[in-house]
C-alpha cells in the first residue's frame, strides 16, 4: 500500500516537470503527507490546474464519508471490477503529485518495522496514478476526494514490500488524464510497476510514524532510528 508520501519540491521544479500545469502561487513543503489530509491533485477534466482533494476516496453514492479512511489506495488488478472504482477508473482518473513516499520494512527476525524513503534517482517530481470523485452531503459543500493506485512491485521495492503505488510516466500523462471515457483494456498497460534501477530506497527517522512531525528530518537517512519524541 502507499500510505503515506512527500511533495516538497520547490514550485519552478515543479513548472519545469509539468510545464503546462497552473500552480498555485503558493505551495508549502510537505515531509509526512497522510491519509484524510488535503493533497495536491491534477483531475482529468480538460484543465492542468492543481487542485486540493482529500486523500481518501468517498464514492458519489457513499451515505457516510467515513468510507474514505478504508480507501486510500485501490488495487490496479480489480479497479474495472470493485463497485468504488470501477466507473472512476474509466471516467475519473488523476494525477497525485509526489516527489517520494514511505513504506515500513519488516526487519528479519524481529516484529519492529522500519521507516524506508523511496523516490526516483533524479530527484524529480511524479504523479502516481490515481481516481477522484465528487460526493454532494446533504447540506454544504460538495467534497472532492482521491485515492493512490497501487500494483505489484518492481525489484527494488519487493524487499520492502509486497505492493507499491503506479507511476505514471510522463509519456503516459495526456493518456491518463483524458477526459473522455476510456475502456480499461486501454489503461491498463499504464499500471504497472515503476523501473527499479530509477529509483531509490533508504531508511529514515521514526519521526515519520506521528502524522502531526512535517519537516525535513523525516526524509534524512539515518542508520540507528530515533525513537519518536513524542
Amino acid at each position: 500500500m502507499c500510505g503515506r508520501y512527500t511533495l516538497a519540491t520547490d514550485r519552478t521544479t515543479l513548472s519545469e516537470t509539468f510545464p503546462q500545469l497552473t500552480l498555485p502561487d503558493v505551495l508549502p513543503p510537505r515531509y509526512n503527507i497522510a491519509p484524510s489530509q488535503e493533497v495536491a491533485v491534477v483531475a482529468n477534466t480538460g484543465e492542468r490546474v492543481l487542485a486540493s482533494f482529500r486523500w481518501g476516496l468517498i464514492p458519489s453514492w457513499a451515505k457516510d464519508p467515513g468510507i474514505g479512511h478504508k480507501m486510500i489506495n485501490a488495487r490496479a488488478e480489480s479497479l474495472a471490477e470493485k463497485p468504488s472504482f470501477r466507473t472512476a477508473y474509466q471516467r475519473r482518473r488523476c494525477l497525485i503529485l509526489a516527489d517520494g513516499f514511505y513504506e515500513w520494512a519488516q526487519q528479519p527476525g524481529s516484529k519492529t518495522k522500519i521507516p524506508v524513503y523511496i523516490r526516483l534517482r533524479s530527484g524529480r517530481p511524479f504523479g502516481f496514478a490515481g481516481l477522484w470523485e465528487v460526493w454532494r452531503p446533504a447540506d454544504g459543500p460538495p467534497v472532492f476526494s482521491c485515492t493512490i493506485i497501487t500494483t505489484t512491485p518492481n525489484e527494488l521495492m519487493e524487499r520492502i514490500h509486497h505492493r507499491m503505488p503506479v507511476i505514471v510516466k510522463p509519456d503516459a500523462y495526456e493518456q491518463w488524464l483524458d477526459p473522455h471515457e476510456q475502456p480499461p483494456e486501454r489503461l491498463d498497460g499504464l499500471l504497472v510497476p515503476y523501473p527499479a534501477a530509477e529509483m531509490i530506497a533508504y531508511p529514515v527517522s521514526s519521526l515519520v510514524n506521528n502524522p502531526k512531525m512535517d519537516s525535513p528530518a523525516c526524509i534524512e537517512p539515518v542508520r540507528d532510528t530515533p525513537k519518536d519524541p513524542s
